[in-house]
């Protein structure tokens, strides 16, 4: 049962946005937690005396905004906050995941030498045709994918990235290693994923993301580009910088 949040004396608020306020309280109090199973609509309307249609306005708009996952058949549950990405520093997503006191794991896509496209060349600032390596990889979040990872590497400047495990590290973390960061670069927009990437963050066709084109220099080179992307209902851009 509901343990109704308080409410001030004021104009009686819509019968959905009473659904809302209670919804929100049970999550906000911690009654309900991170991918909890709510209360099915029927049994909301059951427990609130509302009509089916307020009921699934008030899921709905919680829904949009950020407090609940809907999946379709199997039923409505308290979403997980949303993460937050650095945008002026720059740090490995293991890194990220850890301050949150949650658990990372990698799935290594591909992990390959190849010749650069004109694309990578230039990203790279190398001839096109040069030697690089190119990885493509699945970061999760307690077992939600969050990030694709798909990022070409400046062979000469890392010649063993290949023989890497990055089920135990980062692509990040060894090259912060092997080649040390002294410049970055972050052009961040939003876009539309590929169906294979929906298929890979397990999103919609047209649900929103956010793209990072990240290069990173040592000394005067171009270590890597990658290009990161971040299901938008489920990660955020933080940054802080001073003057």
């Amino acid at each position: 049962m509901f343990s109704r949040a308080p409410q001030q004396a004021s104009a009686p608020a819509p019968f959905y946005e009473k659904v809302k306020q209670a919804i929100s309280h049970q999550i906000a109090t911690g009654v309900w937690r991170p991918h909890d199973r709510i209360p099915s609509e029927a049994e909301l309307v059951a427990q609130f005396g509302f009509s089916r249609m307020t009921i699934n306005r008030a899921l709905r708009e919680l829904t949009d905004e950020g407090l609940l996952v809907r999946l379709q058949g199997v039923g409505t549950f308290v979403a997980e906050p949303k993460g937050q990405s650095a945008l002026f520093e720059i740090r490995s997503i293991a890194d990220e995941i850890a301050s949150r006191h949650h658990q990372h794991r990698c799935e290594v896509l591909f992990l390959e030498e190849t010749q650069a496209s004109a694309a990578q060349a230039t990203a790279l600032n190398v001839k096109e045709g040069t030697r690089i390596f190119h990885s493509l990889m699945l970061h999760y979040e307690n077992d939600i994918p969050v990030q694709i990872e798909d990022r070409s590497v400046n062979a000469a400047l890392v010649p063993e990235y290949l023989q890497q495990d990055y089920t135990t590290t980062t692509p990040h973390a060894y090259l912060s290693l092997i080649a040390p960061l002294t410049e970055g670069e972050h052009i961040v927009e939003a876009v539309r994923a590929t169906p294979k990437e929906c298929e890979l963050l397990r999103i919609k066709e047209h649900d929103p993301c956010l793209l990072i084109h990240r290069r990173t220099w040592s000394t005067s080179h171009i270590v890597s580009h990658a290009r990161l992307l971040f299901p938008g209902n489920r990660y955020r851009l933080q940054g802080h910088f001073m003057s």
